[in-house]
């Protein structure tokens, strides 16, 4: 499905969320980046939108590697590459976030947007982000949820549930797959328990942070710091 959509993703993001995906973009990129030449996972990065928005506000060097299971989505993530003068500060590696292919305590950081809704397994992707990330590394994740009840939540309903898979037909011409999206969101967990889910998988000072009345939110949590015995 994705490698179906994968030409008109972009595109159909800036629609569909008014452009907006792009400033919760950068919350999870400020708050993941670190001082000096960190490493940073992208977890289901897609074409690297939000790869590449990390490399331009990153101020030092750094390196960053994004991990997808879409073949056609990594392929158009390496054509961006041609056009970014940092290209070489950049890797994409094809496989699944959750059997990463990667050894422990390897990144500095790890960051996903829109992915933990097409996970199959999201517990096991929680625990293999805590054991490629470094002790005391952060890993922030934004995404959609159904939002807090009220107005804005029947509101909501009407465009993501009715109009937004007519959107994807028509621009993407594959209403199964933005069928597909409107469906995952509203089969998805609340915050608060992907919050509990990430804490039992081991992570610590885990934040939650909601825009839109709670239809996209934003999990920071660390990996616990090693401690003298």
């Amino acid at each position: 499905m994705f490698d179906r959509i994968a030409e008109r993703y972009d595109v159909l993001n800036r629609v569909i969320s008014f452009r907006l995906d792009q400033r919760w973009r950068r919350e999870v990129i400020k708050a993941v980046l670190t001082q000096g030449r960190p490493r940073i996972l992208d977890i289901g990065t897609g074409t690297g939108d939000l790869l590449f928005d990390a490399v331009t506000a990153m101020p030092g060097e750094g390196f960053f590697v994004g991990l997808d299971f879409s073949p056609r989505m990594l392929q158009l993530a390496r054509a961006k590459r041609s056009g970014n003068s940092r290209a070489d500060c950049t890797a994409f590696v094809l496989g699944s976030a959750m059997f990463a292919p990667f050894q422990e305590d390897s990144f500095d950081g790890a960051m996903s947007a829109f992915v933990l809704r097409n996970v199959s397994d999201i517990t096991l992707l929680f625990a293999e982000t805590l054991r490629v990330l470094k002790p005391g590394a952060k890993f922030v994740s934004v995404d959609m949820f159904p939002p807090d009840r009220g107005w804005f939540s029947a509101l909501y309903s009407v465009y993501f549930h009715g109009l937004m898979p007519r959107i994807g037909a028509l621009l993407a011409r594959d209403r199964a797959a933005y069928q597909y999206l409107s469906d995952s969101v509203r089969r998805f967990p609340p915050p608060e328990n992907v919050t509990r889910l990430i804490e039992q998988a081991g992570f610590e000072g885990v934040t939650l942070r909601k825009y839109l009345r709670g239809a996209v939110c934003m999990h920071i949590a660390r990996k616990p710091r090693l401690h003298a015995a």
